[in-house]
C-alpha cells in the first residue's frame, strides 16, 4: 500500500516564526472567508457604533432610581463601543491582506 503525500516545509513549522506550530491536523492552507469576514465587519461597525451611541445617550439622559441602571447602560456601551473598534480593526486588516495578494499577483 502506499503512502499518502507527505506536506512539504511549510513556514508555520519553522521555529523561528512568530506563529504557534502546527499540531499537524489543519489543513496547511486553511484561511478565512474574507469576503464574509469584510460583509461582517461592514454591518458590524455601523451597528455597533450606534448601539454605543444610544446607550451612552440612554445612560446619560436615566436617573438614578431609572431601570436598568445607569451603570449597566455605560458597560453596553462600553462593551458596543469595543465591538465597534474590534470590527474597523478587522476591515483595516482585511484591506491590507487584499493589497498584499494584489503585489504578489504582479
Amino acid at each position: 500500500m502506499s503512502q499518502p503525500p507527505q506536506p512539504g516545509p511549510h513556514r508555520d513549522d519553522d521555529p523561528r516564526s512568530h506563529r504557534r506550530p502546527r499540531s499537524g491536523t489543519e489543513p496547511v492552507t486553511a484561511r478565512s472567508d474574507l469576503r464574509l469576514r469584510t460583509l461582517l465587519s461592514s454591518i458590524g461597525v455601523p451597528f455597533f457604533a450606534a448601539a454605543a451611541a444610544l446607550f451612552a445617550w440612554w445612560a446619560a439622559s436615566s436617573d438614578s432610581h431609572s431601570t436598568p441602571s445607569d451603570r449597566v447602560l455605560v458597560v453596553l456601551a462600553a462593551v458596543c463601543g469595543a465591538l465597534a473598534l474590534g470590527a474597523a480593526v478587522d476591515l483595516l486588516v482585511l484591506r491590507r491582506r487584499r493589497r498584499q495578494e494584489r503585489e504578489r499577483r504582479r
